[in-house]
């Protein structure tokens, strides 16, 4: 299999989420083995100036999980920066070595790049403003090529370069294989830091290319969080509260302090186009998906639109029920007031979504105003492998109305889903004894390129890319749509 290298440093640095005049930077090692520094420094250029520095003291690191002594990082923001505009970041540390001057001893570790967002989205004669859109990656058989492709899109892609990310789900999976039956605390703690380590070092050409929002799926903590009902072998130690409780402290931990990821988030780029960004998995119980004080939030955002809407949610909405899995859909309550405060608005609403391990763009009609409802979903970034393969998935078309039917959605009649098969991503043949013993998606993320129309509208590009495959010319990554899918939002 061929390898793209694309990161095997043991440092790490994540370009967290960014405004018009701010971002957040995250620098240090998952890796149990590196010293933390007594000195280090992150140094923020725009083009070859140098703009501002931001030194980290020893007593400036953070322990990304508690009880254990290895592992750290610094969380930086720089502020005051200007709207739209390209910077980069470069992470050293001193060396404590004696005859070293203040020149020589600082070693270079990473560097990083940004765009901040912009005031307004651009017209339709300039570059658009590019989402990248990826969710599900497991480190086992991708050998750097998921960042590999990623990053040539980023530094050659030209009008297709992402200027921020967006991943919506199972960036680890802590719950793969047998040795996640341990008992000992410090072992759970360990494998979860290791996990995230390796899957970190894997994403680095990600994660230090443009602003990321992440938000957890199930497997950043185990399969069907925060249920442990299932008979999966690797996941009965979590019917013993001791090992449940050690696992969920340490997965949390995981994702507030490494991923960054927020309850519920909104942003918004002018008056052309707002976000609401929720994490509809951390905070699940019995009867409901989140919270009601972050759901309001939510119902607000959706009720208060004035312009087009994006949804970022580590599910789909378009979904049938599940009997093995929850999904949105088993929150029966929550999910259709959500559906009702979608289509409350009149403006048209984008769902960006992932975990279903294919990739699917749907249409229907978003209440009666004549809206209408999109749905982006892209998943997997890397497939799992061999008896884990069994998870691999191939396009779905249902349901073939929404909303249900059997629900009483207030304000929105059922209606057809229009999914067009030249817009599911490609998939190809398992073969039993295999990696991969079962039809599979294949690996892809997507592009969502959004411009504003002189009236008031946001065009919409989207494109699909294989991470495994590239091109003769420029080695960019292969387009799996044979033309983008198009359409207007207002």
């Amino acid at each position: 299999m061929t390898t793209y290298a694309t990161d095997t440093s043991r440092w790490s640095m994540a370009i967290h989420r960014v405004s018009t005049d701010s971002a957040e930077i995250w620098v240090g090692t998952l890796f149990p083995t590196l010293i933390m520094p007594r000195r280090a420094r992150v140094r923020l250029f725009e083009g070859d100036n140098l703009v501002r520095t931001k030194t980290i003291k020893k007593s400036d690191w953070k322990r990304p999980f508690s009880r254990t002594k290895q592992r750290f990082y610094a969380l930086l923001t720089f502020t005051g920066l200007e709207p739209g505009k390209s910077y980069s970041v470069r992470f050293d540390r001193f060396a404590e070595l004696s005859g070293l001057s203040e020149n020589d001893g600082w070693q270079h570790l990473r560097n990083g790049y940004f765009d901040t967002l912009p005031a307004r989205l651009p017209l339709s004669t300039g570059k658009p403003f590019t989402i990248g859109l990826g969710s599900c990656f497991y480190n086992h058989r991708d050998g750097g090529q998921a960042a590999g492709a990623y990053q040539a899109l980023y530094e050659r892609g030209q009008n297709h370069k992402p200027d921020i990310t967006f991943l919506t789900g199972d960036q680890v999976y802590l719950d793969i294989g047998f040795d996640s039956l341990s008992l000992d605390a410090d072992e759970i703690r360990q494998r979860i830091g290791d996990d995230y380590a390796e899957h970190w070092r894997a994403l680095g050409g990600i994660l230090n290319r443009g602003g990321t929002w992440m938000l957890p799926d199930d497997h950043e903590y185990w399969n069907d969080y925060p249920f442990y009902d299932g008979l999966i072998p690797q996941l009965l130690a979590l019917k013993l509260e001791k090992v449940r409780k050690v696992w969920s402290k340490a997965a949390k931990e995981a994702v507030k302090r490494v991923q960054r990821s927020s309850v519920v988030e909104q942003i918004a780029i002018g008056k052309d186009l707002s976000f609401c960004i929720a994490d509809l998995r951390s905070y699940r119980s019995r009867n409901r998906f989140i919270g009601t004080a972050d759901f309001d939030r939510i119902i607000a955002w959706a009720e208060t639109l004035k312009c087009p809407g994006i949804l970022v949610s580590p599910q789909p909405l378009l979904v049938e029920t599940s009997s093995s899995e929850r999904n949105l859909r088993s929150f029966e309550k929550q999910y259709v007031r959500l559906l009702e405060a979608l289509a409350s608005s009149g403006h048209d609403i984008m769902v960006l979504s992932g975990d279903v391990h294919f990739g699917r763009i749907a249409t229907c009609k978003l209440g009666n105003n004549g809206a209408k409802l999109i749905e982006v979903v892209s998943s997997p970034l890397s497939n799992l492998t061999y008896l884990n393969g069994i998870a691999t998935s191939t396009p779905s078309h249902v349901p073939g109305s929404f909303p249900p039917k059997e629900m009483s959605v207030q304000g929105w009649p059922s209606s057809k889903v229009n999914y067009a098969s030249q817009f599911d991503v490609s998939t190809k043949k398992g073969w039993l004894f295999s990696a991969y013993p079962k039809a599979r998606t294949r690996e892809h993320f997507m592009t969502v390129s959004l411009q504003r129309t002189p009236d008031k509208g946001v065009n919409v590009t989207v494109d699909a890319w294989r991470v495994r495959e590239r091109t003769k010319q420029k080695n960019l990554p292969v387009k799996d749509f044979s033309k983008p899918f198009k359409v207007t939002l207002s």
